[in-house]
């Protein structure tokens, strides 16, 4: 039995301090046909699906075409995936049409290359600012509840949109939202193009059934081959099907951004790139080989910036790594980025000798294509389980979606966003201590992890005072003594709840413990919000008659903190303990606290 060589990992070669082309150190020549292939098989998906694309932010189909080239190429020269296929996606051109009319660009604007090219830039650089700031970890917190509900609303929204595509009657300009654009368009049926209908439920038909029968088969080549195919010979024109507007012939011309513009983009461009950075990184992780190297979100925002930021002076609309196109090329055997360089140049090709072919393409082809890729978005799966799993983030995702239907993406993004920020601070502001007690092997060990952590709920005063009970019972702990673990560091946000959950332990014990010993070791840093808290803690223990000692304090901490007075008088007193023993035995030296 014979098997797959595993693909080597790539020797490090870096220029200005930056891996260049890193999937494609150790090629083997083995790989070329299977790149080639892949390449070309993605390509005969993604260029017709970008320039789909394209339309949904209201943008002529060239842009969408353009996106195919220069980020494909810097990609490959940065990028940490080996497979990973970058141009545009459905929720990158969604928000985009949504900044662009937010910054004032009129939707068909006559020339919007200066706008586009702006925006594109703007994003570019934050995913820049990102990567320097080293914040990608921060943004990767975003949950998944977040992202289920803004494809939810991207997905419905974008169909709606295409309904006048699909039906052949002109769009309402003054329609905004899933709603008012669904109602416009319905409201129009009587003004329907039989011949569009037939051609978009055909299209539409053709995409799904190749979709589930025939994965291999790029189905999005077919629709747009057919329905050029059927203008050109079909007289379909004649019988009211509009098509696109016609496809400069040529390479893109390069472009300067409007810096007018930056402000009023500024919003919209933050949350295009960490929806950029999110699709990219996720399609990386979800393609990435067993015996390929991780992927490092830090390389791809470098990667997804540089693309971006490039590619704004070659016409190019934000780009982001695409499932779809990535799965076809990885179906046709692709192993490295060599196949983004083959789907760069059939682009390109494509743009110097198809163009004019290209002008009798269908919009509603393209309609057709847009409705099948965003309505994929729409997971009712996703929110049965979050449902099943936990409530709050059901809530979130239903929300999310709400607001992206009714209000807007934009708006949707930031609530998503705003609501992942407050469950984090929420959970991680949950007390962290633990009681011990002697383990029989020896040792400390704690007496119920999950109660003693606890929550916020009407039980958690009975919950403190059976686990103190627990402690002292079971503890060989010498009496009157309530051990405690921390089991994450203080911080600012999170000291507060961890005193009064100390001093609910204490209470809660009876009798009254004489010392109260919060073993330390996680303690790697201090603030001054952390020293006032465990003065004030200690100040309140000595209160009901209780000395507070502190043990197994990191080194590096305890030398910041001693510019506390307080600190410094705790360890005067001899309060501040190597190990959780040596504070216990500490207890018995120690003079009656008066109350």
């Amino acid at each position: 039995m014979t098997s797959t060589p595993a693909a080597p990992r790539p020797t490090r070669s870096r220029t200005l301090g930056v891996d260049l082309f890193p999937t494609l150190r150790g090629y083997r020549a083995a790989w070329l046909r299977r790149d080639v292939v892949g390449g070309l098989s993605a390509g005969a998906v993604v260029v017709p699906q970008a320039m789909a694309y394209a339309t949904i932010a209201d943008l002529p189909v060239s842009f969408g075409l353009y996106t195919c080239m220069v980020p494909l190429v810097v990609y490959a020269l940065l990028g940490g995936s080996r497979a990973l296929s970058m141009s545009t996606t459905s929720t990158i051109a969604t928000l985009s049409a949504s900044t662009l009319l937010a910054a004032g660009v009129a939707a068909g604007a006559e020339d919007p290359a200066r706008a586009v090219s702006t925006l594109t830039l703007l994003v570019g650089a934050l995913l820049l600012l990102t990567r320097v700031l080293r914040l990608g970890s921060l943004v990767e917190n975003i949950s998944q509840a977040t992202l289920v509900g803004i494809k939810a609303g991207v997905g419905a929204t974008v169909a709606a949109a295409q309904l006048p595509h699909l039906l052949g009657v002109p769009a309402d300009p003054d329609a905004t939202g899933f709603f008012r654009v669904v109602g416009s368009a319905l409201g129009r049926l009587d003004q329907a193009v039989p011949a569009t209908v037939v051609l978009s439920v055909g299209s539409i038909a053709v995409l799904v059934l190749l979709g589930r029968l025939a994965p291999r088969v790029p189905a999005p080549l077919v629709v747009v081959a057919a329905g050029i195919l059927l203008v050109a010979f079909a007289g379909l024109t004649d019988h009211g099907v509009a098509v696109i507007e016609p496809v400069p012939p040529g390479l893109p011309l390069p472009v300067l951004p409007d810096l007018s513009l930056v402000g009023s983009m500024l919003a919209g461009a933050s949350a295009i790139a960490i929806m950029a950075f999110l699709e990219t990184v996720a399609v990386g992780r979800g393609v990435r080989r067993p015996d390929e190297p991780q992927i490092s979100p830090d390389q791809e925002l470098l990667a997804n910036g540089v693309a971006a930021v490039v590619g704004a002076f070659f016409r190019a609309m934000p780009p982001a790594g695409g499932f779809s196109q990535t799965a076809v090329s990885l179906r046709a055997g692709a192993r490295t980025q060599a196949a983004g360089l083959v789907t760069a140049a059939l682009a390109v090709l494509v743009a110097l000798f198809l163009a004019p072919v290209l002008d009798d393409l269908p919009q509603a082809t393209l309609g057709a294509m847009v409705v099948v890729a965003t309505v994929s978005l729409i997971k009712v799966g996703d929110f049965v389980v979050l449902w099943r799993i936990n409530r709050v983030e059901f809530a979130v995702a239903v929300v999310t979606t709400g607001i992206g239907l009714v209000a807007g993406l934009l708006p949707a993004v930031g609530v998503g966003v705003g609501l992942t920020l407050l469950l984090v601070l929420r959970e991680l502001d949950r007390p962290r201590v633990v009681p011990l007690v002697r383990a029989p092997e020896g040792g400390w060990a704690p007496v119920d992890r999950g109660s003693a952590a606890g929550d916020d709920s009407a039980e958690d005063a009975a919950v403190a005072r059976e686990v103190a009970r627990e402690a002292a019972l079971e503890s060989g702990v010498a009496p009157g003594v309530l051990v405690l673990h921390l089991d994450a560091g203080l911080y600012t946000a999170n000291t507060r709840p961890t005193v009064e959950r100390v001093l609910a332990l204490a209470r809660a014990s009876s009798p009254t413990p004489r010392a109260v010993v919060l073993e330390s070791g996680a303690q790697r840093g201090v603030t001054s919000t952390v020293l006032d808290g465990l003065a004030d803690l200690d100040r309140q223990l000595a209160g009901i008659g209780c000395t507070l000692l502190l043990a197994r304090v990191p080194r590096a901490t305890t030398d910041r903190a001693m510019a506390s007075p307080w600190f410094a008088a705790l360890v005067a007193d001899g309060r501040l303990l190597p190990s959780v023993d040596a504070a216990v035995d500490a207890v018995q030296t120690l003079p009656a606290t008066p109350r």
